[in-house]
């Protein structure tokens, strides 16, 4: 693995980068003091072939992009062998669920052996400090950021639902209502927080049944697993 501070590389490829990145690309729109804030904490990592970049069971406050490559995500079965139970692809961010949640990895992900190196875009969430922690990240970054992740858990809730509409928690997530409140204010935070981790909850009930699945009958599912 190479780690790369992102102030040592050009702004051009970061600028790059992030465009494909909604809340960084929203941020930098906004503010540009707080942009540069979120590089401080930012790094671009180089993996190899089959190199091993998430750890079932850790715990840490990393969240990531993937710029180039592909990932396996994978899970031991009964009997302790990996299977590789699902696939990341550039343009996907990994890792936010278990960050988000304060959860431990729930599998391990690596550099696909078919693939030479892999190229990811991290960042160090710690930054964000409690909800109502305004000293580095402010509360209309933190905004941008919670209306980014409702509307993304959203999506993801609802394609699992167009495709599995029969199971038990298809529908779920429905009873959580858009915010209609005061924007920009601390109730609109607080309101997007609880949804983030309510969505964030269903996903991981989602992906622990698919996970299940998977390991049971070695088969890889469509849906991604909450790392």
């Amino acid at each position: 693995m190479n780690t790369h501070d992102v102030a040592t590389l050009p702004s051009e490829t970061i600028e790059k980068i992030l465009r494909a990145i909604p809340f960084y690309k929203s941020v930098k729109k906004q503010n540009e003091g707080q942009y540069q804030e979120l590089l401080q904490y930012s790094r671009i990592f180089q993996f190899n072939s089959g190199e091993q970049i998430l750890t079932r069971g850790q715990m840490d406050s990393w969240s990531y992009f993937l710029v180039k490559g592909q990932l396996v995500v994978s899970l031991p079965d009964q009997f302790g062998r990996q299977l590789h139970i699902n696939y990341i692809t550039p343009g996907e961010v990994f890792g936010d669920l278990a960050v988000l949640l304060k959860t431990p990895r729930t599998a391990d992900v690596l550099v696909d052996e078919n693939c030479r190196e892999a190229v990811i875009f991290g960042t160090d969430f710690s930054m964000f400090g409690q909800l109502l922690n305004f000293n580095i990240v402010s509360m209309d970054t933190k905004l941008i950021y919670y209306r980014h992740t409702v509307q993304t858990l959203r999506w993801k809730l609802e394609m699992y639902r167009s495709k599995y509409r029969d199971n038990n928690l298809a529908d779920l997530h429905r009873n959580n209502k858009i915010y209609s409140g005061s924007k920009g204010s601390l109730d609109e935070l607080h309101a997007l927080y609880q949804q983030s981790v309510d969505f964030a909850k269903l996903l991981v009930e989602w992906n622990h049944e698919f996970g299940n699945l998977s390991v049971a009958e070695g088969k890889v599912p469509e849906p991604n697993i909450a790392i």
